[in-house]
């Protein structure tokens, strides 16, 4: 469980400052109306966002950034259920490899550590906080779905975790 965890954590620090500077400006793009800070939140409504945002959120693997996707269609099933998390099938295609676009490391493949990195996938939803302006011509605000999965030592041990992060809200 603990490798899921820290894909989790480090799907958060994608969101929040990606050492890739394309995934950065589109986080930063979704920034101007992120929201109220701090993990939680719910979602709902359109996927929406800017030209750069809407690019990089995309509804197919392989067509924004990698492990990044846009929300599925109301009465769809959710993106998380349709995808590959562990990355085997699609070649990593769906998912981000734990490290790939914030430079964390994680030693893999010795004794009891995992037999391979954590991978996760970022939802952008459109969100609502209490007290946020929820009218058609509002400005959107997101969160991000983030789905993990870690390894354990044994190929067979799996752990899959999911959470919801906003982005602390800028004040002037």
């Amino acid at each position: 469980m603990l490798t899921a965890e820290e894909a989790v954590a480090d799907a958060e620090r994608d969101i929040l400052d990606s050492s890739d500077p394309t995934r950065r400006a589109a986080f930063e793009a979704d920034g101007a109306g992120s929201g109220a800070g701090g993990s939680g939140g719910g979602g709902g409504g359109d996927d929406g966002g800017g030209a750069s945002a809407g690019a990089a959120f995309a509804d197919k693997c392989g067509a924004g950034g990698v492990g990044l996707r846009a929300r599925a269609a109301a009465g769809a099933l959710p993106v998380w259920q349709t995808v590959d998390l562990s990355g085997v099938e699609d070649g990593g295609a769906c998912t981000a490899v734990h490290g790939a676009y914030t430079t964390a490391t994680m030693s893999t493949g010795e004794g009891f550590l995992p037999f391979k990195k954590p991978r996760y996938l970022i939802e952008r939803m459109e969100c609502h906080q209490p007290g946020d302006d929820a009218s058609p011509s509002a400005a959107p605000h997101y969160c991000y779905r983030v789905t993990a999965i870690g390894f354990g030592a044994q190929p067979e041990t799996e752990t899959v975790l999911q959470t919801v992060f906003s982005k602390p809200e800028d004040k002037p």
